[in-house]
């Protein structure tokens, strides 16, 4: 009964009239995010979290969740349509969904894409619903030296996730926690890591340094990589499925569902690797495996299923543990402090209008997204005749406009161009920059915690090792890094990636 009550709650939140305009913009927003290629929804929430400062925290972090989740019904609307993933998730979509189009049946490809995102977003809800409170409370039971232990096992899969070099993983969290310790220390007092410049002893400007590497950095990528956008499908029929159609694609957008739903939850997964690892079960298990690559259906239904619940389910363990597991939560946990809120299993029961709230937006978002791209999808493609090199003077304007009015700084706008050359560097020399962002969140967590259960157990180390759940962890994080770290796994892992 307390979880209708608590549901309840967040329908009369989520009805609101500002949170249902906010939930609208966010979704919309996603959506020509998703569609218009190289902008992503990490860019673009970093490039929003200032304009976040005035409005109510429950529909600030209403519309940067839409925007997450509203990137992915974009990407696919592109990538079906003319072969061009808007988002890196719908990559996949564009084998089969494109091949479809070709063939006349882009409406296909369209609703399957649809209703396997909805579907998959809805299932991801109620697992939400239903996993959040009981995670929080086991949370709540949590010392400084689970949470330690926790945080470590975070850092040790996101770098096993995390695409490309196993080392550059680790040199990009390594990088992050030492950017975590620039600023005062807590317990003595001591300047670290700020060679004597005043603006830097509240510690590194969370929004500067993230506007600079996920929005300058990929503004620089994108022009030296900007090409013509020829659109080939301009009208859009057939959006009913036939019955036989229905039928080819219940199993994968289950499987999808499945998948996404497990691999958003842990660290370093999300949207992206979800679709990948559903495309690659559907063509190894699938009876119409000779027709993928030429226009399989369940080619669209499996990645679009697995990439919205992957994108959904991310959102347990940042607003239940306050752990982000990929680099849209990792600013999300930022958005949330710069409202004065912190992250945490405390959430629940302290901010119980903005948990249940964004819950319920959730599922209302999703519905939008359905009604908002099927009837849109000629305007959503006529979007992508726009040149890049009209987009991008006002993308940078905005960028210089937000770093400088979180503390009417010019300072915080030289860290943004800083860190905007810095990722620039970073994408061009193969570094993948997310693990940067969440060891930049985690660090200060980290040390805290440390910190303080060393106090506790006045300096005994052991104190790791002899709490049950601490040990766990920390031995599923040494598995894991030995596991990785095998030639066979390696090269594996490596061919997967590549594949």
């Amino acid at each position: 009964m307390e979880l209708f009550s608590d549901l309840a709650l967040g329908v009369s939140t989520a009805l609101s009239p500002f949170n249902l305009l906010y939930c609208f913009i966010g979704v919309l927003l996603g959506t020509a995010i998703g569609v218009l290629p190289g902008l992503g929804p990490v860019a673009t929430i970093a490039m929003l979290l200032p304009l976040t400062f005035g409005l109510d925290p429950v529909s600030a972090l209403i519309m940067l969740a839409g925007i997450y989740y509203g990137a992915q019904y974009g990407g696919s609307t592109t990538a079906i349509l003319i072969n061009l993933p808007g988002e890196s998730s719908s990559v996949v979509t564009a084998i089969d969904g494109y091949q479809m189009a070709k063939k006349g049946r882009a409406g296909a490809a369209l609703a399957t894409a649809a209703l396997g995102s909805f579907f998959a977003g809805t299932v991801a809800t109620i697992l939400l619903a239903l996993a959040a409170p009981p995670l929080a409370a086991v949370a709540l039971k949590f010392g400084p030296t689970e949470y330690f232990s926790l945080m470590v096992l975070g850092l040790v899969a996101s770098v096993a996730l995390a695409s490309g070099s196993l080392l550059k993983a680790f040199i990009m969290i390594v990088l992050g926690l030492l950017l975590g310790l620039v600023g005062t220390d807590i317990e003595s007092g001591a300047q670290r890591f700020t060679f004597d410049t005043p603006e830097l002893m509240d510690g590194m400007n969370f929004v500067a340094l993230s506007m600079g590497v996920f929005g300058l950095g990929e503004i620089l990528r994108n022009l030296e990589h900007e090409q013509t956008r020829s659109v080939m499908v301009k009208r859009v029929s057939g959006l009913m499925l036939s019955k036989e159609e229905f039928k080819r694609i219940i199993g994968p957008v289950l499987r999808g569902t499945t998948i996404g739903s497990v691999l958003g939850i842990l660290p370093g997964g999300g949207a992206m690797l979800s679709s990948f690892a559903a495309y690659a079960l559907e063509k190894k298990s699938s009876p119409n495996k000779a027709e993928f690559g030429q226009g399989a259906i369940e080619g669209v239904a499996a990645p679009e299923a697995a990439n919205n619940a992957g994108a959904q389910t991310s959102f347990i363990p940042m607003l239940t543990l306050g752990i982000p597991s990929n680099s849209v939560m990792a600013l999300m946990i930022g958005a949330m402090i710069i409202q004065g809120i912190t992250p945490g299993p405390n959430v629940i029961t302290d901010e119980p209008t903005l948990f249940w709230g964004m819950i319920v937006s959730m599922w209302i978002g999703n519905l939008m997204l359905v009604l908002l791209n099927l009837p849109l999808i000629g305007l959503w493609v006529r979007m992508l005749t726009i040149p890049y090199h009209l987009l991008f003077p006002a993308i940078i304007a905005f960028c210089c406009i937000g770093a400088y009015s979180v503390n009417n700084s010019t300072f915080d706008v030289f860290i943004m161009a800083t860190f905007g050359l810095i990722g620039y560097g970073l994408i061009k020399l193969d570094f993948e920059p997310a693990p940067l962002l969440l060891g930049f969140i985690l660090g200060p967590m980290l040390e805290e915690n440390l910190r303080r259960a060393m106090l506790l157990s006045r300096g005994d180390p052991t104190v790791f090792v002899t709490h049950p759940i601490s040990l766990v962890m920390l031995l599923v994080a040494v598995i894991m890094l030995a596991v990785i770290v095998l030639p066979s796994i390696r090269a594996k892992r490596e061919e997967a990636f590549s594949e």
